[in-house]
């Protein structure tokens, strides 16, 4: 499913290089769909703004992109952080080790520069209001909050509000009577306007969508692990 945040995602298994391995995985615009077989993963995901301070990079650097977590913390912090991975007894051990690593990343980074900071208070903000109300309410131009967000998110402001609905959508299309209720609460003009952009990121409608997500929950045995750091 498409994600704003920036994810570091831990592969447990016999497709993973030596059993296990870790990639930060950048912001999407997209559903991309892909058969997983033999494995077990464990997401991260990352407050936003905080990939420059746990990655080394800003987000827009890896946005639409999987980058093996060599490539960012090198060879050997990469390597302990698999070996520890691997030592884990269960999936709760794997999730506080991830956790403190990521914590550990952050610190050393110290306090959050103002351009993260910016990037929270837009993100709130974002949901009911256009990028000019939210740029005249944090006193900065349009132009600015753009920038800013296209290289702490990876996204363009425009595109994270579409996702946010998206997500509003999927979650209230499981409680609520009908399309027309669910476009409504999640933000759209209409249901028009709700297709075209599930069209846009699922390449389906709605309902599709809800079928692909029900049949896979229904055929495929539990393996992800969520954190949020």
């Amino acid at each position: 499913m498409p994600r704003v945040e920036t994810q570091l995602a831990v592969r447990i298994g016999p497709a993973a290089r030596g059993g296990v391995d870790v990639a930060a995985v950048g912001a999407g615009r997209r559903v991309h769909r892909k058969v997983v077989r033999g494995q077990r993963t464990l997401i991260a995901r990352l407050r936003l703004g905080a990939s420059e301070a746990v990655l080394g990079v800003r987000a827009s650097e890896i946005a639409g992109r999987t980058v093996m977590l060599e490539e960012l913390w090198g060879d050997a912090a990469a390597r302990r952080l698999g070996d520890r991975l691997a030592g884990a007894r269960s999936a709760a051990d794997a999730v506080a080790i991830l956790g403190e690593a990521i914590a550990e990343r952050a610190a050393r980074a110290g306090r959050p520069a103002s351009a993260p900071r910016l990037v929270v208070a837009a993100a709130e903000r974002l949901v009911g209001a256009n990028v000019g109300e939210v740029a005249d309410e944090l006193g900065v131009s349009p132009r600015t909050l753009r920038r800013v967000f296209q290289d702490h998110v990876g996204v363009s402001p425009k595109a994270f509000a579409q996702i946010a609905r998206f997500h509003r959508a999927l979650a209230a299309a499981r409680v609520a009577p009908g399309w027309a209720s669910v476009a409504a609460e999640a933000g759209y003009y209409d249901q028009a306007h709700l297709i075209a952009e599930f069209r846009a990121i699922a390449g389906v409608t709605p309902r599709a969508l809800l079928a692909e997500l029900a049949e896979e929950a229904s055929t495929a045995p539990p393996r992800d692990v969520f954190l949020r750091e």
